[in-house]
Formats: C-alpha cells, sequence, structure tokens
C-alpha cells in the first residue's frame, strides 16, 4: 500500500490539529439499543489512542444502521459514545447533530487530546447521495468542522467499497492518511489476493447465492476448493435435485448454480447432511437428515455433523483458507454447530498446520464472538464483509483508491 499512514501523519504532527477521522461502528444492537458485538470499536481504537496521544483534536464520523436520510433516535451513535468513554477512558461527546449548530460548537470547543464523535452520517440523505454535487455540499461542510491545517484519517475499512461522502468526498478534500486498521486490512487481504499459498480453500457461507457469485467466480480461479454452506447451500443442493423443502431458496439462481457446478464442480464441496427444523424457532423440533430427509415442510437451519467432518478435512489439508458467511442460523443455539465447528476447524489449521486464516468480516467475524470462539486462533479477522469481498473479487474500493490520488 503506498498511500500514507497514520505514522506519517504522527511524524508530521498532529498536535493542536483537528483530525477527521472516518471509523466504522455499524455495531448491532438489541431491542433495549445495547452493543452485542463491540468488534468494530475495538479495531478503532490503535488509531483514535495514537491521534489522542499526539495532541490531535479528533472529530470521528461514523454511521449506524440504515435510517434512509433520515433522522431516528434508533439509530444514534449515543451508546457507541458510551462504550468508546468506557475504552478510552475519557468522555467522548456526542454531537446531538451532523453538520449543524452543535457539532460546529463542540467541535470549535476540543481541546489537543479530546475526541468529539459526530451524530449518526447517515442521518444525511447527503451521505449516500448518488449526485456529487450533493455529496460534495456535504463535505465541504464536514470539512468545515477541521478548521485550518485539518487532515483527514480513513479508517473504516467496513465502508471503503462505498464512494460515500464520508469516505469518498471528504477525503478529495483534506490531506487524507490510512489509518492502523484500512492499512493492516490492505495488507493482510492483499496477501490472500495476490499470493495465497496453496492448497487455498475458500469458505463460503451466508443467505443469497447471488451476495456472492462474483467472488465464486473470481475465487474459483485461484483457489483449490470453494466450501458452500448457510443459506446459498440450499440453492446449489436444487441445483442438483434435491428437495430441500421450505430451506432458503433463490429460485432464480437455481441455473446459475447448476452452470457453476459444471464448470467448477470438482472445486465446490457442498453439505452431506443438514440440520432440520419443523420452524424458524430456537425451540423448534430438530432432526439431522441426509440431503434427500428434510420432512415435508420443514426447512433446514444449519449443516449436519458430517458435513463439518468434511469441510473439516478439507481446512485441515490447506495453506490458505478465507471465510465468509456463517453455515447456519448461528444465532439460534440449536444451529450453531455448523459454524462453530468451520471456525474451530480453521482455528485448528492454525495452529497444527501454519494455515493462514481470514475471517472475512460480517456475521462471520461476528460469529467468532457470539460463540465464544478464540480471536487469536485466526491469522486476521477482518471488519469489513462486504469490503473482504469485493477487494479479493478484484474490484476498486473507491475509500482506498482516494487515498492513492
Amino acid at each position: 500500500m503506498t498511500v500514507k499512514n497514520l505514522q506519517d501523519l504522527l511524524d508530521e504532527g498532529v498536535q493542536g490539529r483537528h483530525v477527521l477521522l472516518r471509523a466504522d461502528f455499524n455495531v448491532p444492537l438489541n431491542d433495549a439499543g445495547e452493543i452485542t458485538d463491540e468488534g468494530r470499536i475495538d479495531a478503532s481504537l490503535p488509531t483514535i489512542k495514537a491521534l489522542l496521544d499526539g495532541g490531535a483534536k479528533v472529530i470521528a464520523m461514523a454511521h449506524l444502521g440504515r435510517p434512509k436520510g433520515e433522522v431516528n433516535p434508533k439509530f444514534s451513535l449515543q451508546p457507541v459514545a458510551n462504550a468508546l468513554s468506557e475504552k478510552l477512558g475519557q468522555f467522548v461527546a456526542l454531537a446531538a447533530d451532523v453538520v449543524g449548530e452543535d457539532a460546529h460548537e463542540r467541535a470549535n470547543g476540543l481541546t489537543d487530546g479530546e475526541i468529539l464523535l459526530l451524530e449518526n452520517v447517515r442521518f444525511d440523505a447527503r451521505e449516500t447521495s448518488k449526485d456529487e454535487a450533493e455529496r460534495g455540499e456535504f463535505a465541504d461542510q464536514l470539512v468545515a468542522l477541521a478548521a485550518d491545517n485539518g487532515v483527514f484519517v480513513s479508517d473504516g475499512f467496513g465502508v471503503v467499497h462505498r464512494a460515500q461522502t464520508s469516505v469518498y468526498d471528504v477525503a478529495k478534500r483534506l490531506p487524507a492518511f490510512a489509518g492502523t486498521l484500512v492499512e493492516k486490512e490492505v495488507s493482510t487481504l492483499g496477501q490472500v489476493k495476490e499470493n495465497p499459498e496453496s492448497p487455498y480453500v475458500v469458505v463460503l457461507g451466508g443467505s443469497k447465492v447471488s451476495d456472492k457469485l462474483g467472488v465464486i467466480e473470481a475465487l474459483a480461479q485461484k483457489a483449490d476448493k470453494i466450501i458452500i454452506g448457510g443459506g446459498m447451500c440450499y440453492t446449489f443442493l436444487t441445483a442438483q435435485g434435491y428437495n430441500t423443502q421450505n430451506s432458503l431458496l433463490q429460485e432464480e439462481m437455481v441455473d446459475t448454480c447448476k452452470d457453476l457446478l459444471e464448470r467448477f464442480g470438482e472445486k465446490i464441496v457442498l453439505p452431506v447432511d443438514l440440520v432440520v427444523a419443523s420452524e424458524f424457532s430456537n425451540d423448534a423440533e430438530r432432526k439431522e437428515v441426509g440431503l434427500d430427509g428434510t420432512p415435508e415442510g420443514w426447512m433446514s437451519l444449519d449443516i449436519g455433523p458430517e458435513s463439518v467432518k468434511k469441510f473439516a478435512e478439507v481446512i485441515a489439508s490447506s495453506k490458505t483458507v478465507f471465510w465468509n458467511g456463517p453455515m447456519g442460523v448461528f444465532e439460534l443455539p440449536n444451529f450453531s454447530q455448523g459454524t462453530a465447528g468451520v471456525a474451530q476447524a480453521m482455528i485448528d489449521a492454525t495452529a497444527n498446520n501454519g494455515s493462514f486464516t481470514v475471517v472475512g468480516g460480517g456475521d462471520s467475524a461476528a460469529s467468532v464472538r457470539v460463540l465464544g470462539l478464540n480471536e487469536d486462533g485466526f491469522s486476521h479477522i477482518s471488519t469489513g464483509g462486504g469490503a473482504s469481498l469485493e477487494f479479493l473479487e478484484g474490484k476498486e474500493l473507491p475509500g482506498v483508491a482516494v487515498l492513492n490520488s
């Protein structure tokens, strides 16, 4: 990565300078508005602490959820401000708005080594606008918060695949630097993208084939094996002629899956058994069945134990593993064993075979923490699900490319 990084900025000096920091604080909340996984906040701490220790006046920008350009208290960043206050050991104020009067007053009042969190940038519809002029107007207002001699630090890897105001347009208007997290993500994922040691195994899950189609096409050229579980495997199994009853299915993708199996069948590894349920509930009646054994009206919510063994054997012989997407509905304890089994197989491969194992963000990263697995057992856990997939697929990430401009 040839862009200027955080160390370059610290070498220049940040004492007394306003730093607009784009972080990724899009954390999951429960019904009570409590954060259920603080992984993305924790990942931002090295960059934030380095800036504060250097005497910067940090103005953090982030989004939460999809408020669709309107102010919605449900998506307020107050829980994030509270968590940051606790983790940093200093008060982190949350502005009542994004670029309004309160944001300006608080930004102007920052002293060296203090941090302000702006309210959810997606409360302003211009953040995600397709109109460059609208985004530019919003970017100018954000940049104005940084006053003279301000700089921009990009540290939200989970959003760098989007050309949005706080990610892209602000970077075009200020001296821009890659934060520790973005630099590490690009470097680590670049190793998987450019020079994966063989055998190279890709593990894909999640709900939709359509979401992963591009990455299957791209990685099938490089990977030795592509393991497919999660909701997307049922479309592949349907393409093979199995009736998975009420399991998740993308009917419009069945022919596409048939084509993928014809072209890359020797590389694609599918489940050999399933865990099925009478309804979508942790308390539902459940059974372990063969691929053609799903009772009428039932649905599969996880891969079965024989599938876990099969997948684990493939992973055990790997030297590089990239995983994106859970194997089942891991949020329901009775249907989490498939995801836990595959994750543990990666941990074992790291320890026993020296495999380079990468968890590709999103639900996969969340599942590692929710299931209480050893995060240090993987070589790298990414903070960006969509960003990591698009990077490996070979797409340009606007939020990274702009740092080179």
